[in-house]
């Protein structure tokens, strides 16, 4: 490519919003023609969207789109393929029921032909073998190595003779052979002239792989393309978690930068500490623990972990490294194939989730509409759930007293509601969080899983949940938070893990370094 020729994407103005939040803020930006582009950030960065925005699966509010510098008509997949851009998802989205041959012609969508079985596998042979994929055709897509489908999906998204690839945390699934095969084979799309646009999180594979790193942060270009050599590890992880956006920063540097207001990289530990706790006394306690396979995360590997009465222990990470296999485990949800997990002294690995809810484990997920309540059910049948778990099997239940119960535990958590007889689908995300505080935050709790419990909230209800879960560890209650913002980990977090690929990697307590948990977080530090 010489400078004279058009970039092979270029965003100008690029906006997205979704209600309130802005999830793209006027990017402007352009990656050259036949190189690795690598784009990173933290959770809600920006970065999927994006994504989305260039493969015409997202009409931006504003902006314009050129590809190769003919300017792209938003907001249609078929003009973007006809473009030539493909979008390979996180998410494998092929038919799991096809075989391979079938996958690859349903992604070249041809036209009406006589249909040949012999045909048909022959060019699928070919498009294997121009990857170097060595796979039989005839093979189903669910019966594949999960790197294999990874290379089998990128094989579907170039027999439209795609000239611009981007690839959505394709590492997220791979194990560490499978990336490295992944490489390879974007690095020899490369030298056959395709650009390729990584969306990635872990800094070690952007520095393996790509030729320019942006980084996005809160839906700006905060940084990029910069050309690989001249970024290191340490610096670009700084400009993901937000440091180098104001530069080093000391506590007593606080109040002159900012005034009240937090800094990045500064902790204001708010927690009430936790009175010390009997020795040898947990309320959980997971020791060097496996899990099974999972075709979303990869599987816990050998995770120990223990959290104390009173004590907050955050879980830090980008998202897809295992978070929710942990939370499934310790419910009871996934298969653990090694190790033990204890909740309150007592062993728990082959016990059922009620069991487990009987030991005092209280769980607030990450999805509060469809993992926390039915959207569909009344909110006293919602709230309901935490009582009838305890009650015998073929016991009386008495629906006036779960609603008039359910009313009183309403009110004292202050969820603004018409009547319990309602769809918990009329409330709004604060007063639908308060719901599942209400039922998990009891007198008998004794470990409370917070899986992202703020997400997605207003400034006064983030207030209260953090009020509630701190008011909770006062008690004498665990809890394990789980979050992507590292903001709300230090500020709340008595120590602070990091997991990796199915492993926690680090641990740390206050004062917290921004720099090095988010070295640890990106895969700069192990």
């Amino acid at each position: 490519m010489t400078a004279a020729d058009p970039p092979a994407l270029h965003c100008r103005g690029i906006r997205v919003t979704y209600g309130e939040v802005t999830a793209l803020a006027d990017l402007d930006i352009a990656f050259a023609r036949g190189a690795i582009h690598a784009v990173v950030g933290q959770n809600g960065a920006g970065k999927t969207t994006f994504a989305r925005v260039a493969a015409g699966l997202v009409r931006p509010d504003a902006g314009s789109l050129a590809i190769d510098g003919r300017a792209l008509r938003l907001g249609r997949v078929a003009g973007a393929r006809a473009a030539g851009v493909e979008l390979v998802h996180q998410s494998f989205a092929l038919p799991p029921s096809f075989t391979v041959a079938e996958a690859l012609e349903f992604g070249a969508g041809g036209g009406i032909g006589v249909y040949s079985r012999r045909r048909l596998l022959k060019r699928c042979r070919e498009r294997l073998a121009a990857l170097d994929l060595d796979v039989d055709p005839r093979r189903r897509i669910r019966d594949l190595p999960v790197e294999v489908q990874q290379g089998v999906e990128i094989a579907r998204a170039l027999v439209t003779d795609a000239r611009l690839l981007i690839l959505d945390e394709p590492t997220a699934v791979l194990p560490p052979a499978g990336i490295e095969a992944l490489f390879e084979r974007i690095r020899s799309l490369k030298r056959h002239g395709v650009t390729v646009i990584l969306i990635l999180h872990k800094i070690r594979e952007v520095m393996a792989v790509a030729d320019t790193i942006s980084v996005l942060r809160g839906g700006r270009l905060v940084a990029g393309p910069i050309p690989r050599e001249r970024a290191d590890e340490a610096s670009v992880a700084e400009m993901i978690v937000g440091q180098a956006a104001v530069g080093p920063v000391s506590a007593d540097d606080t109040q002159a930068l900012v005034g009240a207001a937090p800094v990045r990289g500064v902790a204001t530990h708010r927690v009430p500490v936790a009175a010390s706790p009997e020795a040898g006394e947990t309320v959980l306690q997971l020791a060097d623990v496996n899990t099974a396979k999972d075709p979303e995360e990869p599987p816990l590997d050998r995770v120990s972990l223990l959290v104390r009465p009173g004590e907050v222990v955050g879980v830090a990470g980008v998202q897809g490294n295992s978070q929710r296999t942990l939370v499934k485990a310790i419910a009871g949800l996934a298969d653990v194939t090694g190790g033990d997990i204890y909740l309150n002294g007592r062993r728990a690995s082959r016990t059922s989730a009620a069991n487990r809810r009987a030991l005092g484990l209280r769980v607030i997920p990450f999805e509060r509409n469809s993992e926390g309540l039915s959207l569909t059910s009344a909110l006293w049948e919602n709230w309901s759930v935490r009582e009838l778990l305890q009650q015998p099997l073929f016991s009386f239940v008495d629906p006036a007293a779960l609603r008039r119960r359910c009313d009183e535990a309403l009110e004292t958590w202050g969820v603004r509601y018409a009547s319990a007889t309602q769809n918990a689908g009329a409330l709004s995300g604060g007063n639908a969080q308060k719901v599942i505080l209400a039922r998990e935050i009891d007198d008998d709790a004794r470990l409370i899983i917070a899986a992202q419990p703020a997400r997605g909230l207003d400034i006064g209800a983030t207030a209260f949940v953090w009020s509630a879960l701190r008011e909770a560890a006062g008690r004498g209650c665990g809890v394990l938070l789980i979050s992507s913002d590292l903001d709300e980990l230090f500020d709340v977090s008595h120590r602070l893990v990091v997991m990796l690929s199915g492993r926690i990697v680090a641990e740390f307590v206050p004062p917290y370094d921004i720099a090095a948990v988010g070295r640890a977080m990106t895969g700069a530090s192990t």
